[in-house]
């Protein structure tokens, strides 16, 4: 019996905040969720990629925020009424996400997990951890890390650093 219950996956393994890009469902495992808060002013950061919108100052950390659209290639929108910013633990290191709309936490069956689909050497589907079925939608599960590098995780704490160190000054 408590092999057993070593064995079970943690109450919350297959439990996933959901948000919409465009008409596509994403989803992010609640684990790495740190919060979700309305969009907000940020400040632009010279010569960082253009899907980082810049940095934000959230009860005196400053957060780089990452414009999800961009990211993924599509087209840059102003934000509305639900355009929200989901703020992401990554490896230590908070990131905000801009995100069309958060849709809800879900309860996720292993056996509606499966992994992606292969399209072949064109089309990059690393950054797709897995792929649920959810009522009559498919949601596409991120794997944070692979959607953020190395190369880019870095950038982001040199970011971090140099901006916490110029206001502390």
């Amino acid at each position: 019996m408590e092999k057993e219950a070593k064995q079970r996956k943690p109450l919350n393994a297959n439990r996933f905040l959901t948000f919409y890009l465009e008409n596509e469902i994403y989803g992010v495992n609640i684990f790495d969720v740190k919060e979700i808060i309305a969009m907000m002013k940020t400040t632009a950061v010279p010569k960082t990629p253009s899907y980082i919108k810049g940095v934000m100052n959230l009860r005196g950390n400053i957060i780089p925020v990452v414009d999800m659209r961009l990211k993924f290639d599509m087209s840059e929108k102003e934000p509305e009424m639900y355009t929200a910013i989901v703020i992401i633990n990554i490896e230590g290191k908070n990131i905000g996400f801009i995100v069309d709309k958060v849709e809800e936490v879900v309860n996720v069956d292993e056996g509606s997990l499966s992994d992606p689909p292969e399209f072949g050497s064109t089309i990059d589907t690393r950054f797709i951890r897995k792929m649920a079925r959810y009522k009559e939608n498919v949601i596409m599960i991120l794997d944070l890390m692979a959607l953020f590098g190395n190369d880019e995780l870095t950038m982001v704490q040199t970011l971090n650093k140099t901006i916490n160190s110029e206001v502390s000054q």
